[in-house]
């Protein structure tokens, strides 16, 4: 039904973008370190909800309310941007701590732990986007089953990320125990990784493109 050359289009697009830091990613490391393995798994969980809620949505149809609707576009992006503002500032405020420093902070229920890892993911814009203006690439129309189609292009993409996140989530410890050897490390990831995501949560607001169309 799908042709492998797609297939592998969509893990090599998928692995470029789990790759790249961003929300997920720092929110299942801080999670990993601050509260262990189990709670990075648990978190990781609510993240492969929130990409399995994109890809219905997006092959149902109703990703096209956002090009119906940029108001909510908008909305959706500006509340994402904010989030990362969030999280730089927790980074880069007097006595701000290393997502990659052990700390004692109080340990999130599994229910919380998993909710949290899904609205990371949902308040992330990029990936409706994404699900939106690439996997149609990949469609043979001349195959048929178009919905068959999206829903299996988009399933490599899921598959992809979880198993990259897991690697992370399982190797986050082992980050920290390195940094927490090298206090100075500690201070210039801290620094670099709130400048980073400060500069993404601009780059998000300032953005004006809209959403792409499925061509």
């Amino acid at each position: 039904m799908v042709e492998l050359s797609g297939i592998l289009g969509v893990t090599a697009v998928a692995l470029g973008m789990v790759l790249t830091p961003g929300p997920n990613m720092i929110y299942l490391v801080s999670r990993s370190i601050t509260q262990g393995r189990r709670a990075g798994v648990i978190s990781l969980g609510g993240v492969a909800l929130g990409f399995l809620v994109y890809l219905l949505t997006t092959n149902l149809g109703l990703s096209v309310v956002f090009v119906a609707v940029p108001e909510l576009y908008v909305a959706v992006k500006l509340a994402g941007a904010a989030y990362l503002a969030y999280l730089a500032w927790n980074a880069l405020r007097p006595g701000g701590a290393s997502v990659f420093a052990p700390q004692d902070v109080p340990h999130d229920s599994p229910r919380r732990l998993f909710t949290m890892g899904l609205m990371t993911n949902l308040l992330n814009p990029k990936i409706a986007i994404m699900y939106l203006s690439l996997i149609p690439q990949f469609i043979d129309l001349d195959r048929g089953h178009v919905l068959l189609q999206g829903l299996l292009l988009g399933s490599v993409q899921i598959v992809v990320a979880v198993t990259v996140n897991l690697a992370i989530v399982l190797a986050a410890g082992g980050i920290a125990v390195f940094l927490a050897r090298r206090p100075s490390w500690l201070k210039v990831q801290r620094y670099v990784m709130g400048t980073v995501l400060g500069a993404l949560a601009v780059s998000l607001a300032v953005d004006t493109s809209g959403p792409a169309r499925a061509g």
